[in-house]
C-alpha cells in the first residue's frame, strides 16, 4: 500500500486530523528531524480504534506513537510509516471517583499540568513530574522519573489500545514490567489513560516541594535550549553525567551538536544542528566514556527513522 492509499483509507475511517508528509520536528523538543509519511491525531477513543483497524489491514506499516517528543530523535528523513499522537480530547485530569488520594489523567496530560492539578488539591505523590516536558502517557512507557522518584512508585492501572488486537483493557502497574527508564509496552501498544495512587497533604507543603524541584532543575540543567533531557541512564552507583564530564567532554561537539557546559548528561542542538550529529555525537561520547571508564552508557533517548550507522527502530 502506498503512503497516499494509506492516508486516504485513515482519512475515510477516522473524525481526527489525518495529514499526509507531515513535518514532525515541531512536535519534539530537539526540533529536529524529518516528515511523517502519514499523521494522525484521533478526535477520541473510537477514532484510536478506528486507526488500529485500518493499520491491522497493513501489518508491514511502520508505527511510532508520539507522546510530547522530549527524549526523542527523529531521522533526518523522517519516519517512514503512520505516527499517531494523541490530541485534545486525551489531556484531562479528574481526582479519583471512589474517594481515595488520588487521579485520573488522559496520556496527552503534560506533567508540569498533573503536578500542579495535584499540588492545588492537596495530593502528593507527583511533584517531580513538574519539569519533566513530557506527557502522562510516555511517562508511562518510560517509567519517567526525577528527584529519586518515578511513575512506578505511584502509578495504579492504565489503560491501553493494543494496535493488533483493536482491544482497550486495563492492566495495573504490576502488570507491565516497570524498571529503570523502561517498560514492558510493545511498541504497537497506545496509553490512554492512567491511574495514580497518591497522598493527601497540605496543598502548601507539596507547592514547597515542587518549587524546590523547579528550582533545582533550572538552575542545574539547560532548560530553554534545544535537548532531549538526560541522554544516557545512569549506571548502577554512578551518574551518567559524572562520566561524561571527567573524560573532559563538557562542551565537546559534532556538527551542530554540542555537550551542555551545564550538565554534561544533557546533549544540546545548536543553530544548523541536524539528528545525525546528535546521533554521531551519542556514539562518540558512549565510545569515549567506554574508553576511558570501561563503562558502556545506555542512552535514554530514543533515535527513530534511518540514520546513517543503519535503522534505530
Amino acid at each position: 500500500m502506498t503512503k497516499q492509499e494509506l492516508y486516504e483509507r485513515l482519512r475515510a475511517r477516522m473524525r481526527g486530523e489525518v495529514v499526509l508528509d507531515r513535518a514532525l520536528a515541531p512536535l519534539t523538543t530537539y526540533r529536529l528531524g524529518g516528515r511523517a509519511d502519514v499523521y494522525v491525531e484521533p478526535a477520541d477513543g473510537d477514532d484510536v480504534v478506528a486507526a488500529a483497524e485500518v493499520l491491522s489491514e497493513e501489518p508491514s506499516t511502520p508505527l511510532l506513537v508520539l507522546g510530547r517528543g522530549s527524549n526523542l530523535v527523529v531521522s533526518d528523513e523522517g519516519w517512514p510509516g503512520v505516527v499517531l499522537r494523541l490530541g485534545p480530547s486525551f489531556s484531562w485530569v479528574h481526582e479519583s471517583a471512589s474517594g481515595a488520594a488520588g487521579l485520573r489523567a488522559g496520556a496527552a496530560t503534560p506533567l508540569p499540568f498533573l503536578a500542579n492539578w495535584a499540588a492545588r488539591r492537596g495530593l502528593a505523590g507527583v511533584e517531580f513530574t513538574i519539569a519533566i516536558p513530557g506527557s502522562v502517557g510516555g511517562s508511562v512507557k518510560m517509567n519517567a522519573g526525577a528527584h529519586g522518584r518515578c511513575m512506578a512508585d505511584c502509578l495504579d492501572q492504565v489503560s491501553i489500545l493494543n494496535v493488533a488486537t483493536r482491544q482497550v483493557e486495563s492492566r495495573s502497574a504490576a502488570a507491565l514490567d516497570l524498571d529503570y527508564r523502561r517498560s514492558g509496552l510493545g511498541d504497537d501498544e497506545v496509553v490512554l489513560e492512567a491511574s495514580l495512587s497518591l497522598s493527601r497533604e497540605d496543598p502548601g507543603a507539596v507547592r514547597e516541594r515542587m518549587e524546590a524541584y523547579r528550582r533545582h532543575r533550572a538552575e542545574t540543567q539547560p532548560g530553554a535550549a534545544q535537548n532531549a533531557g538526560s541522554v544516557f541512564k545512569n549506571p548502577p552507583g554512578d551518574s551518567a553525567g559524572r562520566l561524561v564530564e571527567a573524560a573532559g567532554l563538557k562542551g565537546f561537539r559534532v556538527g551542530g551538536a554540542a555537550v551542555s557546559d551545564l550538565h554534561a548528561n544533557f546533549f544540546i542542538a545548536g543553530e544548523g544542528a541536524s539528528a545525525q550529529d546528535v546521533r554521531d555525537l551519542v556514539a562518540e561520547v558512549r565510545r569515549r566514556v567506554n574508553e576511558r571508564f570501561g563503562i558502556d552508557l545506555e542512552p535514554e533517548i530514543h533515535f527513530v527513522g534511518r540514520f546513517d550507522d543503519g535503522v534505530a527502530r
